[in-house]
């Protein structure tokens, strides 16, 4: 979405020239539509870029992200397909998503995963940097409140509110209200929405307009994490794409369908995406977009006899 401009050459003798900014015009390539689903192929410093300017203009944005679970859930709640249109990023959370859009002739790389445990880092020493002050809402009660602690070890400054996501989410509800309030009242830059896939971008949804200007994140079980509540898998296994099965080993009864069945629905696109690639790919062949007109000159010759 965001290409940095060209770098200057260095030499030996010069000292490292600073990055320059990224541009905030998307180019065809880096928004792509995988199995079915949008998706854009940018970094994590590229998606902080997108923030920065966001908060800068007191615009509001929400960062979804892609998987194959959610590219399943697309197909299954008008809701969800709702919820990625209305998307303004929606990052890759999937090495073998990334690797089966290369396989079918996208620019992607394995640095093009975006989840909350690769960027957190990144995204912390932001926050506190820029003073940002950040709501998370998710997760049950008294996890938010550990893995707040835990952040502030690391990062002390950070400005952090929560609530837990054992509420009744439906609009109008009392306490739905209340959550929202607490929100809007707490004047965040940044909100991470942290209750699982569907939950979280359903009720991200319905209710990211009523509390302010901010960048919403829809964030699963950073949290979790962070509170050790859950353990991730061992940070190696994400660029191999082997974080599933880490999740499946620890939790079968739970995962089974999303990771052994769930993916058999995404057949039919997966096909829809080797027929778009053989058409970009004889399209941009010389010798086959010529062979395919004297196809259409023959055509028509033995038309008229």
């Amino acid at each position: 979405m965001f290409v940095p401009q060209e770098q200057s050459v260095m030499n030996d003798a010069a000292p490292a020239a600073p990055r320059r900014a990224y541009r905030l015009t998307r180019r065809p390539e880096e928004r792509v539509r995988v199995l079915g689903g949008v998706m854009d192929l940018v970094r994590p410093e590229e998606v902080f870029h997108f923030v920065t300017g966001k908060l800068e203009a007191r615009q509001s944005a929400i960062v979804a992200n892609h998987n194959l679970h959610s590219l399943y859930l697309i197909g299954k709640d008008h809701q969800i397909g709702a919820f990625y249109k209305e998307a303004d990023l929606i990052e890759v959370d999937s090495v073998p998503l990334i690797f089966w859009a290369r396989l079918v002739g996208r620019a992607s790389r394995r640095f093009h995963r975006c989840t909350y445990l690769d960027w957190r880092d990144d995204f912390w020493s932001m926050a506190t940097q820029k003073n940002w002050k950040v709501f998370f809402v998710g997760g049950a009660p008294g996890v938010a409140e550990k893995a707040i602690a835990r952040i502030h070890q690391d990062y002390p400054t950070a400005h952090i509110a929560s609530h837990h996501g054992y509420f009744d989410v439906r609009p109008g509800s009392a306490a739905n209200d209340a959550v929202v309030e607490a929100i809007r009242d707490y004047q965040p830059d940044v909100v991470l929405v942290g209750m699982g896939m569907p939950r979280q971008e359903i009720w991200t949804l319905e209710n990211h307009k009523a509390y302010g200007p901010a960048v919403t994140f829809t964030v699963g079980g950073a949290f979790d994490y962070e509170a050790g509540v859950q353990k991730p898998a061992p940070r190696w296994m994400g660029p191999m794409g082997m974080e599933w099965l880490f999740r499946l080993m620890n939790d079968p009864q739970r995962l089974f369908s999303r990771y052994c069945v769930e993916p058999w629905s995404l057949v039919g696109p997966a096909c829809r995406d080797v027929v778009r690639a053989l058409g970009r790919r004889a399209t941009s062949d010389p010798r086959a977009a010529e062979n395919a007109r004297w196809e259409q000159m023959r055509a028509r010759n033995e038309g008229v006899r």
